[in-house]
């Protein structure tokens, strides 16, 4: 496959997750202030947020987070790849396939938080990005 636009739909894919997650945080920590009546002036740093908010209730504030950490990565390559029309269909798998487990371990992050399967599903979408981005600088030589 030589379509270079493929790769956007993983890159899209990866923006919508984030946004997901982004509105389940406010849900979650708006649901909770409402509920028991707590100032916002009392939120105003994260270490009073944390006093403040069950722990369930910052899962999704953490995978947030964790979402602008090594996805940036994965952004910045997939345009790499997009823009220098070096998209083939390992990228684009191995695109999937990094959103797929992303996925997964947001899903587990911002619920049931088993850090046992959450690592799992981290670790396993970094070396899928790893392998992309050495692939995409083998691609250099």
């Amino acid at each position: 496959m030589r379509e270079p636009g493929a790769i956007l739909f993983p890159f899209f894919g990866m923006m919508l997750l984030t946004a997901v997650v982004w509105i389940y945080m406010y849900y979650r920590r708006l649901s909770f202030v409402f509920s028991h009546r707590i100032r916002p002036q009392d939120l105003r740093t994260p270490e009073r947020a944390s006093g403040l908010l069950p722990e369930a209730a910052q899962y999704p504030a953490n995978n947030l987070r964790n979402l602008l950490e090594l996805p940036v990565i994965f952004y910045v390559l997939c345009l790499y790849l997009y823009v220098t029309q070096t998209v083939d269909t390992v990228f684009v798998v191995a695109g999937w396939m990094f959103f797929f487990l992303r996925m997964t371990h947001s899903a587990i992050h911002c619920t049931v938080n088993r850090v046992k399967y959450r690592f799992y599903a981290y670790f396993v979408s970094a070396l899928v990005l790893w392998f992309m981005v050495g692939r995409a600088a083998i691609g250099l030589l």
